[in-house]
């Protein structure tokens, strides 16, 4: 699993209006390409009347799908633009579907590039833009005697606590950076004087918003 990535943050979208043509740009995210196809399908089903829905999408750890289509636009004048806002903005596991209602005015070939590529940036700006970071679940075991001490400090630390279960001891649910699980167990073993036990239970990525 990657230990962290950008992506979008949610779906969204915006609309221009170039030289009377009409562009609406729509952001989600997709973590299968099959996905990222229902996505675009479902926006050309929604702008049947419009006279491009041009997309781009790029998925996989290594970004190792990445699709452009023109649909009906010079060649590379319309899905390579938004494929290269994704890939300026370093995003992976996104779709970008920009819609254009032609109004009468020709861009040419450098201003059409300039209004796919505006518009997909101005969708992704909508939808915002998250890091997601690997984390492990972390099931912390202790006394009662600790309980106080502990989550207090868990409560004031930069680790998440998910929740606190009560049985013939106290569990702890604490979310640790993937890469800063030693760190943690030592500051765990310290705070408790040795007296905790602790296993992953399971990874999770948590989001935190780039912008």
């Amino acid at each position: 699993m990657r230990e962290s990535y950008m992506t979008t943050g949610s779906s969204a979208s915006a609309e221009l209006l170039i030289q009377k043509s009409r562009f609406i740009g729509y952001a989600a995210r997709a973590e299968t390409e099959q996905e990222a196809l229902d996505f675009i399908t479902s926006i050309k089903e929604q702008h049947r009347s419009a006279n491009h829905n041009c997309s781009a999408y790029m998925l996989g750890e290594h970004d190792s799908i990445q699709k452009a289509n023109d649909d009906g636009e010079p060649s590379g004048t319309a899905g390579v633009p938004i494929l290269e806002v994704l890939k300026k903005k370093q995003l992976k596991d996104t779709v970008i579907v920009v819609t254009r209602y032609f109004g009468g005015i020709k861009l040419g070939s450098g201003g059409l590039i300039r209004a796919y590529g505006k518009t997909a940036s101005e969708a992704l700006a909508a939808a915002g833009i998250v890091e997601r970071r690997l984390h492990s679940l972390m099931k912390v075991t202790i006394d009662y005697t600790w309980l106080g001490k502990v989550e207090n400090e868990v409560r004031q630390s930069q680790y998440p606590l998910k929740t606190i279960e009560y049985t013939e001891g106290v569990d702890l649910y604490i979310y640790v950076p993937v890469a800063e699980e030693e760190t943690f167990a030592a500051w765990l073993n310290e705070l408790t004087n040795g007296q905790s036990s602790f296993i992953c239970t399971e990874k999770e990525y948590l989001e935190f918003p780039v912008n």
